[in-house]
């Protein structure tokens, strides 16, 4: 069975009471409780991880006991050469996801460390964009692209 990793990044934790005019109501929990039932129904296992601190991110991505990611990097998207740096090391593919579009806010979001190397980008969609992600995982386990 492939296993997912879920990455949240910095100030994630604040969902649904943090700027809910652009990252939704929905918290934290509630946005891993969709995710949890949405793997279970395409047959994907689920871990998730937040941390606010960068280095206990790339210490969860070098664990490797993942078979696909789904990452949330917050604002060390726009910042964080060392999170790039372990998931290329890790050799684990992964889809990148933000609740809102970064390139159509501030210009330093237009900053990105992390779509050239993700599988694909979902931005945009709010917490809808985790459910699109695991779409997109469970249809490449399921034509070989992915290790199961």
């Amino acid at each position: 069975m492939t296993t997912v990793l879920v990455l949240q990044g910095p100030n994630l934790n604040l969902l649904g009471s943090r700027q809910p005019e652009i990252y939704g109501r929905a918290t934290l929990a509630e946005i891993h409780a969709g995710i949890a039932a949405q793997a279970a129904e395409l047959g994907l296992l689920v871990d998730f991880f937040q941390s606010n601190h960068e280095g206990a991110l790339i210490d969860r991505v070098q664990r490797k006991d993942f078979d696909v990611a789904i990452v949330n990097a917050g604002g060390l998207t726009h910042t964080s050469v060392s999170l790039r740096d372990a998931l290329l090391s890790v050799e684990r593919p992964f889809i990148e996801v933000h609740l809102s579009d970064p390139a159509r806010r501030e210009p330093f979001r237009s900053v990105n460390f992390l779509s050239d190397i993700a599988l694909e980008s979902i931005v945009g969609k709010g917490a809808a964009g985790y459910g699109l992600a695991l779409e997109s995982i469970g249809r490449r386990v399921a034509a070989g692209e992915l290790a199961r």
